[in-house]
């Protein structure tokens, strides 16, 4: 980790009603950075889009001894601003880094400075601040941020569920896709002694929260431990590396709280992220479907597509995401295909899509999106038509062959409904 040393002869907090030290103009808004403790403050403007969201001041309320040694720590690499205060006040930036450690010579009553994140688009959060090695924030809060920054960061790239990259090929059933085809697609690992052991597919939703389904988190319907997951985003090839993808650590593990997993009934989690994605051309977040979405199409037969690097044909991982349209079948049709399976897997909270035919989500595909194409405008004819995808359902459950754990790709594919579950997935996207 890079540290930066700052020595000064006199440290000054307070955010001083001077002209000089107005960094920051607009009204202020306060908020805690750490749960436990009112001893530190943040300060910032709210409004900024998320690009321009990554600058505020901190203001510790903690009286400093002579000699004494704060050290301050960020998930992102950061510019510290401090105001030096002797005969007039004037402003002095550090170099960037993730922690710094300030000395003071002389007592102070409290202590304030500006935080800027370095790159756009990525908010720094408060990690650490010791006191002579006295840790002040032993609960650090991170994305707390975000609710206060403006709703347009995605317009740079188009909107949700919308790629960056354009590819004209027509999707063909279980084969590969482009780089960039499908920048919401999220790789799960977990550390499996000491390895990390490629899980489960999920989807990108928002800065913060990647959708899953909850039996790749949990065991028995107990939760994993967060820091045994990694998510990958932007990622094409699963084993090696892609110069586009970004990895991230996960802060919180979220199951829906009627999760059943005998049955896999409301199969659904969210992973929420330590620290912010950053949006580009390999890494964009999905649409939600919504009641209102569906109304630009022109049937009530919904065909989607999964993506993820589950078993092919030789029962073996993918290596490139492959990419496969399926339809949305009744209830009855399935049943009909497999009554006590079906019967035992389908509630009103899921749904069936596939055909009879080899192509099938399998092993490995399980928390992948079933994602469908909503145009802009009504279809004309036209093959090139724009628009968006959206998540209506999530991998859960397929039946197995009858000489291995593995699925039968001539089986229907049962899907958790994201529609019955918006509520529940708005409260989190909304915090």
């Amino acid at each position: 980790m890079k540290e930066i040393l700052f020595l000064s002869i006199l440290m000054v907090g307070v955010l001083c009603e001077d002209e000089h030290t107005q960094l920051i103009v607009g009204p202020l808004l306060s908020a805690y950075p750490c749960a436990d403790t009112r001893e530190i403050l943040v300060l910032f403007e709210a409004g900024h889009e998320q690009k321009h969201n990554n600058k505020y001041y901190v203001y510790v309320k903690k009286t400093l001894s002579a000699q004494s040694v704060m050290r301050v720590a960020f998930d992102s690499m950061v510019n510290i601003t401090l105001t030096i205060h002797t005969d007039q006040y004037a402003r002095m930036t550090l170099g960037s880094g993730y922690a710094f450690k300030l000395y003071s010579y002389t007592p102070e009553g409290s202590i304030g400075f500006l935080v800027e994140g370095t790159e756009p688009g990525v908010t720094p959060y408060l990690t650490s601040c010791t006191v002579d090695d006295v840790e002040l924030c032993n609960n650090e809060r991170s994305g707390y941020l975000a609710e206060y920054a403006t709703r347009t960061e995605i317009k740079r790239l188009g909107q949700c569920g919308s790629r960056s990259i354009d590819h004209s090929e027509l999707i063909v059933n279980g084969a590969p896709s482009k780089p960039g085809d499908w920048p919401w697609h999220a790789a799960l690992y977990r550390l499996d002694g000491r390895n990390l052991k490629y899980i489960c597919g999920g989807t990108l939703i928002s800065k913060v929260l990647v959708l899953t389904a909850a039996h790749c988190v949990t065991y028995r319907g107990s939760k994993y431990p967060p820091e045994l997951f990694s998510v990958v985003l932007g990622k094409y090839t699963l084993y090696g590396d892609d110069k586009e993808s970004e990895e991230k650590q996960v802060q919180q593990v979220i199951v829906h709280e009627h999760y059943n997993y005998r049955h896999l009934f409301n199969d659904i989690a969210l992973l929420k992220l330590r620290t912010e994605v950053v949006y580009n051309d390999f890494i964009i977040p999905a649409c939600l479907l919504r009641p209102d979405d569906k109304s630009k199409l022109n049937t009530n037969l919904l065909t989607g597509t999964i993506v993820g690097w589950g078993f092919d044909s030789s029962d073996n991982l993918s290596n490139v995401l492959q990419q496969a349209t399926m339809p949305m079948v009744s209830e009855l049709t399935c049943m009909r295909s497999n009554g006590f399976f079906y019967g035992n897997a389908l509630n009103e909270n899921s749904f069936c899509a596939g055909y009879h035919n080899g192509t099938s989500a399998c092993n490995g595909d399980s928390g992948s999106a079933f994602q469908v194409f909503i145009p802009h405008d009504l279809p004309d004819n036209d093959k090139n038509v724009s628009g968006t995808y959206h998540v209506k359902g999530i991998v859960s459950n397929t039946l197995a062959r009858s000489d291995a754990p593995i699925c039968d790709p001539e089986e229907y594919v049962v899907f958790t409904d994201v529609e019955m579950f918006l509520d529940w997935i708005d409260q989190y996207l909304e915090q």
